[in-house]
Parts: C-alpha cells; sequence; structure tokens
C-alpha cells in the first residue's frame, strides 16, 4: 500500500490538470456558443445536436479517436493534447445547454423592462439575464465537472497519466488495492470540485458573498497549482528523460521496469515510464518520438503495422521483416531480441483436456460446437484468429471477448472453455490450464522485441548500446516466473523488474557505461 500512496501526489496532480483545464475550454466554448444560440435562432438546434452526439460516442472510443486525428494534423497525438480535446468536447453539453435554458428562462417581463430603460442589447445581457441565468448555467457546470473527473480516469490508455494509471494496471494485474485507490482517488476529487461549484452556485442564487468569495478563491488556488505544476517542466533546463512506454498488461508492466532500472544502471539517464498504453498508440507514439523505447512483439507488428496477411511466415523471415520495415519505412531501431516469445495460444482446462484426450487445436473440431471460446477484446479481430478458425475449421458454439485480466479466470469458473492465453502468462499454470499445440502452424511467431525510436540513435547511443546487450537476456520461462509473481503471489511489477536488473546487474556491471556503442540495431 505504501508504494500505491507513494504515487498518489503524482497521479492526482495530473488528474487534477486534465480536469481543471478541460472545464475551463469546455466553459469558454460552450457559454459564448449558448448566448449566441438564444440571439440566433437557426445556431440553437444544431448546436445542441452536435454536442449531443458527441456525448453519445463512448468516452473511451472518443479519446482514442484523437490519437490519429491529431497525428494527421502533425499534432501531438498522445498525452495530454489528445486527452483534454477528448475532455473538453465530453464537457460541452450539459454546460451549452443550462447556459440556452437559462437564457431562455428569464421572466420576458425583466428584459422588456431592461429594453424601456435603454439597455443596450450588451448591458442587457450582462446585467440582466446573464446574472438571473448563472445559477442553472453553473448547474450546468457542476453536471460536466463529475463527468470530466470520471472520464479523465480513461485518459491512460492515450498516454496521458491520470488517476486511471491505478485503475488500468490495478486490473491487469489483479491488484485491487490499487482499482480502490484509484476510485476513492477520483470519487474526493470529484466530490471536492462538486462541492466547490456548488457552493458558487448557492453564494450566487442566495446572494451569500462570504460563501462565493471563498468558493471562488479555492478554485483560484487549485488553479494557480495546476497551472504551476503543468508550466514547471517548461521552464527548467532539464535533461529529457529517456521515456519508457508499456502496453496494458502485466508483462508489459515488468519489462517497462525492467528496461528503466537498466538504462539508469547501465547509463545514469534519467527516465519517465508511460504506461497502459494501447497497442497502435504505443507504436504511433515511438514513430512520433513522444516516447523512446518499448517492447512490442514480431508477430504483433506483422499483422498490425505491416498488414501482412501471410501470418504462417517462419520465425526468421518475420523477424527479418519488421527489421526492415522499421528501419526503412520508419527510422526506428530494432535495438535487442530479449530472448523468448510470447505468441497467442488456445488453452483449455485441464481437466477438459484430459476428458476429451486435448493435445493439439485439431483435437478440438469435433468437440468445438458445444464450447464456448473466449478471447481478449482484439483477437477476434486480429488475423491470427480467421487464420486458427479457418487453418482448422473450428466452429465454436460461442465467442466472448472480454478484458485480457478476465479470461482466464472466465475459464477456471466454466464461463467459457477455451480461450486466447499468451505462452508467457504466469496465469495458465496458476489456473490449472493446458496450452494446445499449434500443430499446423496457424499462428505467427511472437518474438519479444526491444523498439527504439529514432532519437535515441541521434541523441543517446549509450542508451542503445545498454538495449542491445538485453539480447537473449529473458527466455520463456524467466518470463513467465515473473509474470506469475505478479498475477498470483501479487507482488508490485516494479519490484519484480527491479530483481531482475539486480540479477542482470551482477551478471553484467557497470563497467560497460563508457563502453563504445555497438552498431544500432544489433540485438
Amino acid at each position: 500500500m505504501s508504494e500505491l500512496l507513494a504515487l498518489l501526489p503524482g497521479y492526482l496532480t495530473a488528474h487534477l490538470q486534465l480536469t481543471l483545464l478541460a472545464l475551463l475550454l469546455s466553459i469558454g466554448v460552450s457559454v459564448p456558443l449558448g448566448i449566441a444560440a438564444t440571439r440566433l435562432v437557426w445556431l440553437e438546434q444544431p448546436s445542441l445536436a452536435l454536442a449531443g452526439v458527441i456525448q453519445t460516442v463512448p468516452s473511451l472510443a472518443l479519446l482514442a479517436v484523437m490519437v490519429p486525428v491529431l497525428a494527421a494534423l502533425d499534432l501531438q497525438s498522445i498525452g495530454f493534447l489528445p486527452a483534454i480535446v477528448g475532455l473538453t468536447l465530453y464537457g460541452v453539453l450539459p454546460v451549452l445547454r443550462n447556459t440556452v435554458i437559462g437564457i431562455r428562462g428569464v421572466d420576458p417581463a425583466l428584459t422588456e423592462a431592461a429594453r424601456g430603460v435603454g439597455m443596450t442589447p450588451r448591458q442587457q445581457l450582462l446585467m440582466v439575464e446573464l446574472p438571473l441565468a448563472m445559477p442553472v448555467v453553473v448547474g450546468g457546470v457542476r453536471t460536466a465537472t463529475v463527468w470530466v473527473v470520471g472520464i479523465a480516469t480513461l485518459s491512460t490508455p492515450v498516454g496521458a497519466t491520470s488517476l486511471g494509471n491505478y485503475i488500468f494496471s490495478g486490473l491487469q494485474t489483479r491488484n485491487y488495492a490499487s482499482v480502490i485507490v484509484g476510485c476513492i482517488a477520483a470519487a474526493g476529487l470529484a466530490m471536492l470540485l462538486d462541492g466547490l461549484v456548488r457552493a458558487i452556485e448557492v453564494g450566487l442564487a442566495r446572494r451569500r458573498r462570504g460563501r462565493l468569495v471563498a468558493a471562488l478563491a479555492a478554485v483560484v488556488l487549485l488553479y494557480g497549482y495546476a497551472g504551476a505544476t503543468l508550466a514547471a517542466p517548461l521552464l527548467g533546463d532539464r535533461e529529457r528523460p529517456i521515456v519508457i512506454g508499456t502496453k496494458s498488461f502485466t508483462e508489459q508492466y515488468v519489462l517497462g521496469a525492467v528496461i528503466t532500472g537498466w538504462i539508469e544502471h547501465e547509463t545514469s539517464r534519467p527516465t519517465s515510464l508511460l504506461q497502459s498504453l494501447g497497442s497502435l498508440v504505443a507504436f504511433d507514439a515511438l514513430d512520433a518520438g513522444e516516447i523512446d523505447v518499448y517492447v512490442d512483439y514480431t508477430g504483433t507488428l506483422w499483422a498490425n503495422e505491416m498488414g501482412r496477411g501471410d501470418v504462417r511466415a517462419g520465425r526468421a523471415e518475420t523477424l527479418r521483416g519488421v527489421r526492415e520495415f522499421l528501419e526503412v519505412d520508419h527510422g526506428m531501431t530494432l535495438a535487442a531480441t530479449l530472448g523468448f516469445e510470447n505468441t497467442y495460444a488456445l488453452a483449455v482446462r485441464a481437466a477438459d483436456a484430459e476428458r476429451l484426450d486435448l493435445r493439439t487445436i485439431g483435437d478440438l473440431v469435433p468437440h468445438a460446437p458445444r464450447l464456448a471460446i473466449g478471447a481478449d477484446v482484439e483477437f477476434f479481430a486480429r488475423p491470427e484468429w480467421p487464420a486458427v478458425r479457418d487453418t482448422y475449421g473450428l466452429d465454436f458454439r460461442e465467442q466472448r471477448a472480454m478484458d485480457a485480466s478476465l479470461m482466464y479466470q472466465a475459464a477456471a469458473t466454466n464461463e467459457v472453455d477455451v480461450i486466447s492465453a499468451y505462452t508467457t502468462d504466469g496465469r495458465i499454470a496458476a489456473y490449472d490450464l493446458r496450452v494446445l499445440e499449434d500443430d499446423r502452424g496457424a499462428i505467427p511467431p511472437y518474438d519479444a522485441i526491444l523498439l527504439a525510436g529514432a532519437r535515441l540513435a541521434r541523441e543517446a547511443p549509450d542508451v542503445l548500446d545498454a538495449l542491445a546487450r538485453l539480447g537473449g537476456a529473458i527466455d520463456a520461462d524467466r518470463m513467465r516466473a515473473l509474470n506469475l509473481r505478479v498475477d498470483e503471489r501479487g507482488e508490485d511489477p516494479g519490484t519484480v523488474g527491479a530483481s531482475l536488473v539486480r540479477e542482470l546487474a551482477g551478471r553484467a556491471p557497470a563497467a560497460h557505461r563508457n563502453a563504445p556503442p555497438t552498431r544500432p540495431g544489433a540485438p
């Protein structure tokens, strides 16, 4: 728990920055647009309809869409900017709608009286309509505040640090204390901000000047803190850290800790860890120079990034093709091949394997019409699934997509009968599952490789040299044991990764630090 709480100040500050800036931008867009909609009759319905359509888009999808859109505009495509744009759009509807309702709800007799005493339209708006509508507008801000605080937790997969880091990593590693800390912190922040906006609303409606001033002062202080902490990294003349990215599952968290610790040990350079990125987001971030290194898998790049449908390519051919693709098409470096594969595999309960005599995927064919298969959320949309299905002629009774952290438990509790397991996942042994042999070679190889961006080759060849020394350092059994320590024993991925760094450093001491760099790309 102490390790989780140590992360709280950073995560909470980042979450506060996202929330406050998104709310400020939402209000800045919505209030003027709402005022204009009450003056231009034709504008009201289209503006409210557009805001309503945005609101119907699932929040995680809206944030994810920001990544390719901003990349197409040559803007920062991961991290703070896509999160801010998505959160701002989500906060527009309640403020816009309440602004229109509040102004429309002003008694016509009052507006007529204002005109009668010679007020200009501007004076009428500022001195009559907006003051009377303000409690309703502030009510919309309260709704937007709670929405934005909650949705900001979904910013983690697009690379923005938030309290969602607790939730995403906790769900993947079954660290429910992490999930609880993230949820409680997000709820507390929502209650605090909602309470401040409520105090402003009451102060305006009941003319309680003291309460209004105190609430506004607290809001100003929070904005001041958020602004200062947001600007601080931009003002100092600090060396940019080496940014390590990870995807959102146990193995990636462990390897992220290994790479972070290894770079710091071997080069003494500062590092920054950006966790729980989506698979495509991680590659795009490396390509854009927003992260410097992360672990990917040859089969993932072969199918997703290269668009190769020939999933039966051999291991050497796949590795060679991936290396060429990275260097020629993207200027990236394949810094090291770590020494293990983590490939997709079909797994069943050991008891069922014995009962039905299942040894290979082909053995499933006569039983598949009576069985349900569960997989992670992307498996059924990847090329591997139709390749396996068509190669073996599998026709399951039911297909169920779910979060990867849940599918092993679903198999153990008989919710599904077959799952798309990962071969280095420690939960295979923990849940007494049996991996079926892919005897017809339908699934491509998935060698774990270290990808490095162009900046490292240009500015930090010593880091590439250090990464190259990780080549072949981790075999499948070792990786499976490391994953098991997190998934089954509940150890922190950072602690597990640090233990491997100490072991590797003991074999290859830091005398390498001043050694001349090897050829970039040598595994």
